[in-house]
Parts: structure tokens; sequence; C-alpha cells
């Protein structure tokens, strides 16, 4: 039995999927190759999605994730109460750096990729600095990073590195190593059992950067992530 029509959508949502190597932006054939879809089939996936605003297509031809999928994902389920912890420090860290600023969490265990709660995007670990302060060991397990820019640091001899003195200064920078363009700083937010997330900025290239990390450190001080849910096992069960 062939692929559904469900898995044949799905397969295309993945194509994007910036943690596996996926751009921001593909055209028909991009996606073609990436699915294995036929070019016809694939044609037929993305103008469903598109009429349905899970794609958008732009003014030269490229498509990328539409509002309604962003949507879904700020509102899926997050760690309990985490947001809702960062909420304050958060508005006031955009409102003092001008920048977007958010709170993520490791998409998985092992994961070489980050979701953002306020925005619901999904981005790589390894070229985000909200994925630096959460990759405490090497990532001696995953596949190989991908290139995002030529700025994207792949060694992980150089990766280690800069994860040892993230975890010493307790806070990351990446310069343009995910889009161009783009500066993100992030610090850990710690929990009694250690880092639970990660707070910071996106900036663009070009701003001064010492306000933005005395900002980011002071917003990520703030939160207080909730405690753990009990767990329900009665005693001795």
């Amino acid at each position: 039995m062939g692929e559904s029509v469900a898995g044949r959508l799905f397969s295309v949502l993945d194509a994007f999927d910036v943690t596996r190597g996926g751009p921001a932006a593909l055209r028909l054939t991009d996606i073609a190759a990436r699915t294995g879809l036929p070019a016809p089939t694939a044609l037929r996936m993305v103008r469903e999605l598109v009429a349905w605003g899970g794609l958008e297509r732009g003014a030269d031809g490229t498509y990328r994730l539409g509002l309604r999928l962003r949507a879904l994902g700020a509102a899926a389920p997050c760690p309990r109460g985490l947001l809702d912890a960062a909420l304050p420090a958060l508005r006031a860290l955009g409102a003092r750096t001008g920048g977007h600023a958010d709170v993520a969490v490791l998409s998985g265990p092992g994961a070489d990729g980050v979701l953002c709660l306020v925005s619901g995007e999904r981005l790589p670990g390894h070229a985000t600095a909200y994925g630096k302060v959460l990759l405490t060991a090497p990532p001696t397990g995953l596949p190989r990073p991908a290139r995002h820019t030529r700025h994207t640091v792949v060694s992980p001899a150089l990766l280690a590195a800069q994860l040892a003195r993230i975890r010493a200064e307790g806070l990351a920078v990446c310069a343009e190593e995910h889009r161009l363009g783009e500066i993100t700083v992030a610090a850990p937010v710690r929990g009694p059992s250690g880092t639970v997330a990660a707070l910071g900025v996106t900036v663009p290239t070009g701003v001064p950067l010492d306000r933005v990390t005395a900002a980011v450190r002071e917003a990520a001080t703030r939160v207080r992530p909730p405690a753990p849910e009990p767990s329900s096992r009665p005693p001795g069960a």
C-alpha cells in the first residue's frame, strides 16, 4: 500500500525541519527531492498546505512555514508553568533590547534541536545560543552538525570547546551561525536540579552586545521555574 495523503503532507512539512538541516525556504523542486515525491504530487500537497495556511509562497517562488503552523506551535503544551514564569522577564528583555525574546527547551532527549516556547519555532541546537546553553556535553552521539551559514561551527572539537566555555561563563553568543544578519544571546534558567531552559534574545547583527548580554543575564536570573509535579505513585509502590 502506498503512503497515505496525511503521510505525504507530513513529509512535505518535515522537509523544512531545521533540526535536520532543512532550510527556512524551499523551491518546489527542492521539496520534491527531499520528500521523494513526484513533482506533480509534491505540487498538490504544497497547494493544499498553502490553502490551509501551513505554508506560505514568497514572491521569489520559494515556500516557507506559514503563520497557522507557527500559531499552533506556540499553543502547544510546554513544561508546566515555565512559559508563565518566564513571561515577565521576556517582556522586559524585549523592551530593553528591542529584539525578539524567547525561552527554549530541548526538543527531545539527546536531540540537537530546541523548541522556542513563545514563537513555537524549532531551531538547531548547535547553531543557536539557546541550544548551546542546553547542550551540556559535546554532541558525540549526534549526527555531524549541519552547516547553516558560513559562520556555523561544525567541528566537534571546536563545538566542545565552545560548550565548555559557555558552561563556565553561563552565557552563549551565536553570531550569524543559524541565519545571516542575526545574533542570538542566551543564558541558562536554573532550577533546583540544574538548567531547565535557556532564555535569550535575537537581535540584528551590529547591535552593541554589552548591554544585550547584561540584559539577558539579568532576565534569566529573574525566572523561577515551577517545582516539578509530585509523583502520583503511592509510597512503596
